[in-house]
């Protein structure tokens, strides 16, 4: 397994057809901006795709952006779009994924990052926290959770595993 990003792959239209494999409105939705080249406008510059892949199957991706459903705001970065796919579900591959928003995050000179969900209890098996309830940009209710980096721990431990 290894973690890529979307947009340093040189075959983006094989990735695309994976995302497009997504059975979920949201995985939906991300292929549709990559596809139509509005990514970055509603993510902000510098967003990245995060894949884990295994050989030429996607088996769970995310983003990490400047922007996400929650806006106008200060936080920031966001990690968003987050799933697995079906077959892949249990093994706690989000983590492996979290692992590296969270490096870099680190790498930013961060001292947290953010997600923006309607789950309860997902996200704090990866040591996230609740830290608000706020409109997200189509006036709906959305959990906020943060993700602290106090220090370079991670959540799986470092590094994609096999």
């Amino acid at each position: 397994m290894q973690i890529t990003n979307y947009f340093d792959s040189d075959d983006k239209a094989h990735w695309l057809d994976e995302i497009g494999r997504c059975e979920w409105a949201g995985g939906k939705y991300l292929h549709e901006l990559l596809e139509n080249g509005s990514f970055f406008d509603l993510a902000g510059e510098g967003a990245r795709v995060l894949m884990l892949v295994e050989g030429g199957e996607l088996l769970s991706f995310c983003t990490y952006a400047p922007k996400d459903d929650i806006q106008p705001t200060d936080l920031t970065p966001w990690v968003g779009f987050v799933y697995t796919y079906p077959e892949h579900r249990g093994r706690r591959l989000f983590g492996l994924l979290l692992d590296e928003a969270v490096r870099l995050a680190a790498s930013e000179g961060r001292e947290a990052l953010y997600i923006s969900t309607d789950h309860v209890g997902l996200y704090e098996k990866y040591g996230c926290e609740f830290l608000r309830t706020m409109t997200d940009v189509h006036g709906g209710e959305s959990r906020v959770y943060i993700k602290r980096i106090a220090d370079t721990e991670t959540v799986n431990g470092g590094g994609v595993q096999t």
